[in-house]
Formats: C-alpha cells, structure tokens, sequence
C-alpha cells in the first residue's frame, strides 16, 4: 500500500470523516440531506461506519464512530479498524483520510497518522499468490490528510515502512514449508543488502567449525542445511554499539524424534516467525534509515526425524562450550538460539533481544493477546513494555527468577534443555538467560501472537520498530 500526507482533502475516490464533521463535509459536497438521513438512520458509536454514496468525487463518504468532538485512544482504535475494513473491500483506487477531524486525548497528530495507517495495513495485507483465482485489492493508496505538516509527513515516513517490514514478516510466515527453507529465508534477508546494509550467512560447515553444537544437534535430521542469516544494517555512528535481534527461524518443525501428534502440525510452518519478524523490523528500519546500528540474526532451520536425528539423551556442546542434554527434540528453537545469542557477543551488542515462537506454555499462559516477555535488565524490559504498548502489540512482563533455574539441572551434562511440565515458558526462558549473562538482553516468547488461524501476524514486528524508533530518537 502505499502512503501520502496532505494538506487538503483533494480529489479522492473515498473521503474518511469523523461522523461529528460528517454533515459540514457533506453540505459542502452538496450533499448536506442526503447526510443528515444517512446520520439518522445509523448509530453514533466508536467502531461504526457508514457510506454515503455521491456522483462526483469524492465518490464515496466513509462516516466513522461517535458524535463526540473528543474520542480516547481506545476508541478511536477500534473507529480506524473500521475504517480500514470498509476499504480493504473498497472498489476505489484512492482515499483520504481526514485525520484533523479527529481529536484523541493524549495523542498528537503523528500518533493518530500512525494508528490510521497500521489499521490499513492489517486490513489490507494480502497474500494469495498460492491461489489460482486471486482477487487483487483494488485500493492503491490512501492519504493523510493534516494542517500538522510534519506531523503527517513522518508518520507516514515510518507507516510506510513499517507496512513494508510487516509484509515481510506475514509473507515469509505464510509461505508453505516446501518453499520457505533456511535458504529462502537466507535469499529473502539478502534482498534487503544495500549501501548500508550487508547480508552474510554461515553455513553448516562454518557452524561445526565455529563449533556450533546445539545449532546442529537441531539441523541434524533434515536434508535442508540449515542457515544463520545477519543483516547488518549501519545507519548509526560509525562504531557506535549495535542493537542485535536474533529470531527463532524453525522453518518447519514435526518435533523431530520427539514426533509431534498430527493435529496442529499444518502450523508448524509458522515456527520461524521469530526470524520473520526481526527481519521485518530490520526492513522496516532501513527502509525508514533510522539512524541506529542494527544486528538482525535469523537462526533458520529444520527440525526432521531423519535417520541421523538427534535423539532424546544425547549431548552436545555449544558454541558457549557449556553442554546440554536434549531431553526433548521438539524443545529445539533454544537450542538454535543459545548459539545465536553466544555468537551475538562478537558484534558487542548494547542490547539484546531474542524472539521466538518458543513455548505451548507461553500460549497456556497468555493466548494470543500478549506476548511473553523476560528480560535480565530492567530498562530493556521497560523500553520493550512501553514500544508494544504505543504499537497495541502489547507484551507482558514474566518472571526470571533463580529459582527456576534448578529444573534444568542435569546428572550428566551442563544443563538439560527441558525443565518439565511446570512453567514452561519460563524455564526455556531461563535456559535462553544462561547464554546471556553478562549482555543487557530480552526474550520475547510469541508462540501464541505471531500466527493465528488465518495466517501470520507480523507480531512482534510493531513492537520491535516501535523500540527501534524509540531508540533512534535518543540519537
């Protein structure tokens, strides 16, 4: 989709209006009857739209929530949600948004760009390249319009690219396992190489002489070699510390030895959007050049029963050269990503932050509204908190305590890679904090955010642009 800023409402195909200014817009359009029957005959209330159909252009009058001059955040959420569903089936090719019609309490005109164009972007993503009769979207852009000049100009700056990330983070979730393999997750992080960003990616052979254990312990059943993909994009000051986000990227997982039971296993595709969604993030803050140093680690692989498979007792050594006992092979994604974070150290990262669809107890826990998040640093995890909560991809703080560490406790080796039953989350959590001691660093468990029946969510990707952004503007 793309964006534009304005500072009139000029020849559009579907104006947007607050249903409080709906009848000034009309009368103006000549059409001031017509509204007032529309008006009376719907009902004023936060997340309702109504269409009034004209002969000229504006073709079309998109009436959206209450009566009031004033609305809350909240409200006027669920106001552009409905907005952006209407023109998700709209058969225009042009609309505006007429954002000064809107006053939301505490949030300025950025804010409320920025809310209109992430509800767009949801409605209408598309992905159908895999059907034989596809219905293209008929909308090709949609304008802000706002007096706030610089206000509209920037959000639509960041929305754009934050639709670009998201698309890319839902594409990549939603391609079928046969085609998304460590590889193509290794060809589409190097379409985003340019002057400012390089692509590198170690191989399987570069992994055993780095000395990466429990990345190949995960790899070791399939056919498909498996990729730890960087994107290392320098919009920051030279040497300046980057941030790294590493993402959990199992391309397709059955559980390995450890079998997963049948149902469900068609969503197992959805077991690399941690990688994803770090990717999208770091799309969405290339293309936005925020001028920050960012580390984006996909850990790409595929978990098989294959006949040389890693089976449940073995042990490996990881890159850290701690060793781990695999009591469960379904228990892979942190066996990946402690050698991700362990190779992350070379970059001397100033944060941290790992995402995964990591744990069903993640999902037991929260469902699919928040994610779960830990962290060993207070300020990260307030940093993370506060960037979910200003995109509505909202986490929730878990705990990290000592205690729990003693379920990974093993006769044999370092450390067992499953804690039990109890607390899961959190104990994959703790097995992750081994590897991160000593790094400012934050897990995000998404197990139960970054996919739903209908497809991928790009979750945690607003969240992560949001940090990014929010880092950024320090600078």
């Amino acid at each position: 989709m793309k964006y534009a800023a304005t500072r009139r409402a000029l020849a559009t195909d579907c104006l947007i209006v607050a249903r409080h200014r709906a009848k000034a817009h009309a009368e103006a359009l000549g059409a001031g009857p017509q509204m007032a029957a529309l008006l009376a005959g719907t009902e004023a209330k936060a997340g309702n739209a109504a269409s009034l159909h004209l002969s000229g252009r504006p073709a079309r009058l998109l009436v959206v929530g209450g009566d009031a001059a004033a609305t809350t955040a909240a409200k006027f959420r669920k106001d552009m949600a409905a907005a952006a569903s209407a023109l998700a089936n709209f058969k225009g090719a042009h609309a505006t948004l007429c954002l000064d019609d809107f006053a939301v309490a505490r949030q300025d005109a950025y804010r409320n760009a920025r809310v209109a164009l992430a509800a767009i972007s949801t409605a209408t993503y598309r992905f159908g390249r895999y059907r034989s009769k596809n219905k293209p979207l008929k909308l090709k852009e949609v304008a802000v319009q706002s007096a706030e000049d610089a206000a509209a100009v920037r959000a639509v700056r960041h929305g754009q690219a934050l639709d670009a990330g998201l698309a890319l983070a839902k594409d990549l979730g939603n391609q079928p396992p046969n085609v998304c393999d460590p590889a193509y997750v290794a060809e589409a992080a190097g379409a985003l190489a340019g002057a400012r960003v390089r692509v590198s990616v170690i191989d399987e052979e570069q992994m055993a002489e780095l000395g990466m254990g429990a990345f190949l312990a995960v790899t070791a059943g399939t056919s498909r070699p498996a990729k730890l993909v960087i994107v290392d994009y320098r919009g920051g000051a030279e040497g300046a510390a980057p941030i790294v986000l590493i993402g959990k990227g199992i391309t397709f997982d059955t559980g390995g030895i450890n079998l997963k039971s049948a149902s469900g296993m068609q969503d197992m595709k959805f077991d690399m959007c941690g990688a994803a969604s770090v990717l999208g993030a770091a799309k969405a803050a290339i293309d936005a050049e925020l001028p920050v140093n960012l580390i984006a680690m996909a850990a790409a692989a595929e978990n098989m029963p294959g006949e040389a498979a890693t089976r449940p007792s073995d042990i490996v050594r990881t890159l850290s050269g701690k060793t781990v006992e695999i009591m469960n092979t379904d228990a892979e994604g942190r066996l990946v990503l402690c050698d991700a974070l362990t190779y992350a150290r070379r970059f001397k990262p100033r944060a941290v932050v790992d995402v995964a669809t990591l744990t069903g107890a993640q999902v037991v826990a929260l469902g699919a509204h928040a994610s779960a998040l830990y962290a060993n640093n207070e300020g990260l995890a307030r940093a993370l908190a506060r960037a979910g909560e200003t995109a509505h991809d909202r986490s929730w703080r878990m705990p990290l305590w000592e205690e729990y560490q003693s379920a990974l406790d093993s006769p044999f080796a370092d450390m067992k890679n499953i804690g039990g039953r109890p607390a899961g989350s959190i104990t994959a959590a703790c097995f992750l904090a081994r590897f991160a001691k000593g790094l400012k660093w934050a897990h995000l468990d998404v197990a139960g955010t970054a996919f739903t029946r209908k497809g991928s969510t790009g979750r945690p990707t607003s969240a992560l642009f949001e940090y990014l952004l929010a880092d950024a503007a320090k600078a």
